[in-house]
């Protein structure tokens, strides 16, 4: 309990938690933001084989 005590009660504390809490959020960001630029490479990709097996 003393360690809980020790992290808010100290600024040092606070700034610890919030620079946890940013990287925590800011990986789910981009875990979000990639996979969905992946999704949407893969739905370009998938269109631009179909266009060119329709032409050939």
């Amino acid at each position: 309990m003393g360690v809980f005590s020790g992290l808010f009660s100290d600024l040092i504390g606070w700034l610890s938690l919030f620079t946890i809490a940013f990287v925590i959020v800011m990986g789910v960001y981009f875990m979000r933001f990639f996979s969905n630029r992946i999704a949407e490479d893969e739905r370009n990709a998938a269109k631009q084989q179909n266009e060119r097996a329709a032409k050939a």
